[in-house]
């Protein structure tokens, strides 16, 4: 829901009546919506992978517009709508240390002084453990291709052999990797599990990924916001373009735990209906307005901005002050307002509404 021109539905009106952004973002994003918004519906992982600043992208766009098809970064954040599981950024030290040390599999395509130079650093300033990280991650995603499938299948064999003896494989991540090797046999992706924090989130709760933080969506459902771009580098768990090599050098190496990705919203103070998902970039906000059963009148406020918003839960009749047209509201609606535009909503179903609105506030 936006305006790349891979599915623009919404570019034309806005060149039409560039007043709708709103002053403020008309003059920043040069005319342009900031944003997209998207509902992810996962049950096969998507692909690990990373977004690139703004000049990273201007000079992958530049050199493959095929694969990068505009020239923007591509900050986003997903905020779960069910049970959602994901991974983020790369785990604390002493994780992938005791990984390598319980998976002699893994171990094998980083080889001993790769691995030996990354236990030496445990507590070692923070560019000592960035480099080791640096040269672990390369030296796995590089590994020849016949040689991490043999060590798979004999990491998976193993496992699987575990598992049918009843046998804890949770030093192993056991229950993931077979997971993710049933949906991507063969892929290199399936070891990035040893690397990367899996973080959980429930209904709600979000992460933010800035540029060159490692990510693969693994199963449930999202709301998801981000800045206008298509621009993805990936390296696993896709049958897609993989782009290996500017991967790695592209990439934060900097571990933290998996608590750390998570995004916190905060309560509007003039609003106690509405949570605000305000990361650290000026693109987009997403607001996420709950409104309780015993209010049958609710108005969606005016902004100086233009929003997106969307019908997660509930029913209403929606009248926007400008227009003065009535729309009829419910799960999956989708409607766009103006800026300095408000929206009220005379509630027709007996559990209240769940919305989300994506919107730039500068």
């Amino acid at each position: 829901m936006g305006t790349h021109p891979k599915g623009d539905t919404l570019g034309q009106w806005i060149t039409d009546n560039p007043g709708c952004l709103g002053s403020k973002v008309k003059d920043t994003f040069q005319g342009q919506l900031p944003f997209l918004f998207k509902v992810l519906s996962v049950n096969t992982a998507l692909s690990i992978q990373a977004h690139p600043n703004k000049e990273l992208a201007e000079k992958l766009h530049a050199q493959f517009p095929e694969h990068y098809p505009d020239a923007n970064h591509k900050p986003e954040m997903a905020i779960a709508l069910t049970p959602f599981e994901g991974m983020c950024g790369f785990r604390p030290v002493q994780e992938i240390v005791a990984f390598l040390q319980n998976v002699s599999e893994f171990r094998a395509l980083i080889g001993n002084v790769a691995a030996e130079q990354l236990e030496r650093t445990v507590g070692d300033d923070p560019r000592g453990v960035s480099v080791a990280l640096r040269i672990c991650f390369t030296r796995m995603m590089k590994t020849e291709k016949k040689v991490f499938v043999d060590q798979l299948n004999m990491l998976v064999k193993r496992i699987s052999q575990e598992e049918a003896a009843g046998k804890d494989t949770s030093e192993s991540c056991g229950e993931l990797l077979l997971q993710l090797h049933s949906q991507f046999p063969g892929d290199i992706g399936c070891f990035a599990i040893y690397f990367l924090n899996v973080v959980k989130l429930r209904p709600g709760e979000s992460i933010y990924l800035g540029a060159n933080e490692p990510h693969a969506y693994l199963h449930g459902d999202c709301i998801e916001c981000m800045a206008c771009s298509d621009n993805t580098v990936r390296a696993g768990l896709t049958p897609k373009f993989l782009d290996v090599l500017t991967l790695c050098e592209m990439l934060n190496y900097n571990p933290a735990p998996s608590s750390s990705k998570l995004f916190t919203p905060t309560q509007s103070r003039l609003d106690p209906c509405v949570y605000l998902y305000a990361p650290p970039i000026p693109d987009f906000t997403v607001m996420k307005i709950e409104i309780p059963s015993s209010i049958k009148l609710y108005l969606i406020s005016a902004i100086d901005s233009a929003s997106i918003v969307l019908v997660i839960k509930g029913m209403a009749m929606g009248t926007s002050t400008a227009a003065m047209s009535e729309m009829t509201l419910h799960r999956g609606s989708v409607f766009f307002i103006s800026a300095d535009e408000s929206v009220s909503l005379h509630l027709s179903s007996p559990d209240g509404m769940l919305l989300f609105r994506a919107c730039c506030l500068l």
